[in-house]
Order: C-alpha cells, then structure tokens, then sequence
C-alpha cells in the first residue's frame, strides 16, 4: 500500500523523521506515525481522532466533501433501492453480495437463530418498567456471552461466524422484548415465516389476541431504514467495538460496549433531537423567527437534522429516506401531516437561504427517520434502539474483520499528560500544615 514510495519529512531538533504514506483504494494518502517516537521522541497530539486513520478496513468508505458512502464498493443508494437488509449484513461480513442460493441460506440461518434462550426473559424482569429500552438492551446483548459459549471462541472462524449470525439474528428480538416490556404487554415470539423487517414490526406490533398482519411498505421502509444505519465506517461506536475487541473481549461484551457507546445524544439521538425541535417550532409559521435565532450565535438554537460531522455536502442517505417518508405517510393515510408540512418547509427555507448554503448545512439522514418512525407509532425512547439493532451488522462486521487482521495489537492511544509533575510523598500525619497553606494560596 506503499504511497509509490513518496514520505513525509518531519524535522525536529536535528532529527529527521520520514513517515510514509500509504495509499488505500480511496480516499487522500495516510502519513505511517508509528515510528515517529522513535525517530524524533515526540507523539502526535489529535483529540477525538478526527485526523487519524485508527485501522486499516475494506468494509465501508465515505468521501464527505463529495457526499459518498460504500459498503465494499457499493453505493449506498443502489443497495437501498434494490437489496435487503440480511444482503446488505451478508456483504458487509463477507466482502460481497451473495448469490441467490448464498442469500436463501444465509436468511435461513439467521431465521433459525431468531429465538432466544428462553431463561433469557427473566433478564427484563430484572429491569424496572420504566427502564429506558437501551438500557435494557445493553445488558441484555451482554449477557448473551452467559448462554452461547461456543461462540465465544475468537481464535476460531466458526465460532466468530456463528456469533456474528447470532448477534444479527437476535438483536430484533431483544429489542422487541424491551419495547414489549416497556408496554406491558406480552412477548411475541418470532415467525420463521416472515422477512427480516417483517419479523421485527411483528415483535413490535404483533399481539396474542388478534391477528397482525405486515404491510409491505412499512417493512420495506423498515428495511431502507435498516441499511442506511447499517455501517457507518470509523464512528464512535464502531471504534468503541474494535477497542473492546482488541482486548480479546468476547464480541457479545464488544456489541453491548458499542451500544453504550451509541446510547449518547450526540451520536445515536439525533433523530430524536429532530422531533424536540418541530415540535419546539410548533407551525410553520413560526419557521422564520426560528431560523433567525439559528443564526444568532447567542442564541443556543440549533438545526438540528442539517449537516453531518463527515458529510460536508449533503448525505447520501438523505434522499432515499425522504421519499421513504412520503411511502409511508401515504401508506397510512396521512395526507397532511402537520410535522411533515413543518419538515419540508424548514428543508426550503433552509437550503435556499444563503446563510446555511454557505455553510453547506443540508438535510442529514436523521431529519426523515424520525418523522417515519413516529408515523409507524415508535416511540423515541425506541429510535436509538432501532439504530442498535441496524448498526450491529456493521459493528460485527468491523469487529471480525479487525480480529482476523494479521499482526492486531491492543488499542492503547496516547495522552498530553498536563497535571502535577513529580511530588515527594506527605504522610498522613503531615498533611494539614500543606492543607492549610494550599488554602491559604486559593485565598
């Protein structure tokens, strides 16, 4: 991967450091920094590691400025309008999409492992009614390592395989169950009769008492909904999975450590934060004094559902969740949804107005799934929980993909140590004079 043999020079009190690049597929060259501490004594300095390549991985590469995201060299677009979700899982673990008869076995294996052992349930007893689902969920996914040792193996492929068909297989229905549990309402086993997205609005919706019965259209927006989260490259709570895997940490413990991850607002509950801030609005009347006190810095208001911390022109993933959104509306009758007349009008004035456009602030994947998921009667506490149950494809394809990498070391960044320099120990009995005169210093 060898840059055709080009570095980078750094020079430092004499010493010379060449780092050299590296070139992947895609994307600019990489500077090799592993022997910078050897060759000059320091260490690079990148908080939140916005400008460090942490891995090497073939699975999924975004461009930002050009608004491009691949899974194994497939643009997102295409693979939402015409695969489905376990494909979109079966390329991400396998490096390509499957065959006709690769794709019937590979749904038939995570149909058959849809069930959970069944001295699972008493887990959401344990958990208070009001529990948030993602609580419930990350305890859950993590204790699953209790029930199916043999997957725990990681030195083994057919252990790594199987774990991987598992985690995919059951995160629908443990999420169901902890919405389920929510309600109050009885558990709904999983039918080996129904697609992927069909079983898990079945688990969701279903009850003993009547009939239920899919809508195509929903299950397939759950679906699109389901593949546009499914990886997402180097995120927060795909590198928190590759950390914990580094370890050697079963990939049940490595999933549950990414949720935790993913249950933060700034990551997983974006959607979420686009629904506070319609209903915030409350008309679209209101949208212009709104934009106004967006773009007063003072303010504290934001927009939320525009722009993306990687995409710097518009998400790739935006237009297909929009017309979704349209789909399901229409499918449920709401012709003249308040919130949706809202959204649209905020997209407007908000792509038009020459403050956001030179800011490139245009509409995120989250702006639409929540309004879709609200129409579909799932409750917010639910959204970031449907974001788990998509994203785990993703994570245990990055998690496999990392453990089988020739030569893996455990993760361990480095730090700008800036506390106290060395100090001579102050027994117990000497240490209130100190107190004293550190007070009277404050003083």
């Amino acid at each position: 991967m060898s840059a055709a043999g080009k570095s980078a020079t750094i020079t430092l009190d004499g010493k010379t450091a060449e780092l050299p690049l590296l070139s992947g597929t895609l994307g600019p060259d990489v500077a090799d920094i592993r022997k910078i501490v050897g060759q000059l004594g320091v260490f690079t300095f990148d908080p939140g590691y916005g400008e460090t390549a942490s891995c090497e991985s073939k699975i999924t590469f975004i461009d930002g400025d050009e608004g491009v995201l691949l899974h194994r060299g497939y643009p997102i677009a295409g693979l939402a309008e015409g695969a489905t979700f376990p494909e979109i899982a079966y390329l991400l673990l396998y490096g390509e999409l499957p065959t006709r008869r690769q794709n019937d076995e590979f749904v038939k294996t995570l149909t058959t492992h849809t069930l959970l052992h069944e001295q699972i349930r008493n887990f959401f007893n344990g958990f208070r009614r009001d529990a948030h689902p993602m609580a419930i969920i990350c305890g859950t996914v993590g204790a699953l390592s209790a029930f199916y040792h043999d997957g725990i193996d990681i030195s083994n492929a057919a252990s790594r395989d199987l774990s991987a068909v598992r985690l995919i297989a059951k995160i629908p229905t443990i999420a169901a169950w902890a919405y389920k549990y929510t309600q109050g309402e009885p558990f709904v086993y999983p039918r080996n009769d129904l697609t992927y997205a069909e079983n898990f609005l079945s688990m969701m919706f279903a009850r003993p008492s009547e009939p239920y019965v899919v809508s195509p259209i929903l299950a397939r927006a759950m679906d699109r909904i389901l593949i546009l989260h499914a990886d997402h490259e180097q995120n927060a709570s795909t590198s928190t999975v590759r950390l914990a895997g580094s370890t050697g940490a079963n990939p049940f413990a490595c999933i549950a450590a990414g949720i935790a991850a993913l249950w933060g607002p700034a990551h997983g509950g974006a959607n979420e934060a686009v629904l506070t801030m319609l209903a915030d609005i409350g008309h679209k009347d209101n949208i212009p004094a709104f934009i106004e006190k967006v773009k007063d810095k003072t303010s504290g208001v934001r927009l939320m559902g525009f722009g993306h911390r990687v995409y710097k022109n518009f998400d790739p993933r935006a237009k297909i969740m929009q017309a979704t959104c349209h789909e399901v509306l229409g499918e449920l009758g709401i012709t003249d949804d308040p919130l949706l007349e809202l959204a649209v009008e905020l997209e407007r004035i908000a792509i038009e107005d020459e403050y956001f456009v030179q800011r490139k602030l245009y509409p995120n994947v989250d702006f639409y799934s929540g309004i879709i998921l609200k129409a579909m009667g799932i409750p917010t506490s639910m959204f970031t929980v449907l974001f788990a149950v998509a994203r785990t494809a993703g994570w245990i394809a990055q998690w496999k993909e990392m453990i089988e990498e020739p030569g893996q070391r455990i993760g361990r960044p480095r730090q700008l140590y800036t506390g106290a320099p060395v100090r001579e120990f102050v027994p117990l009995d000497q240490r209130e004079g100190a107190k004293m005169k550190v007070s009277e210093d404050m003083s």
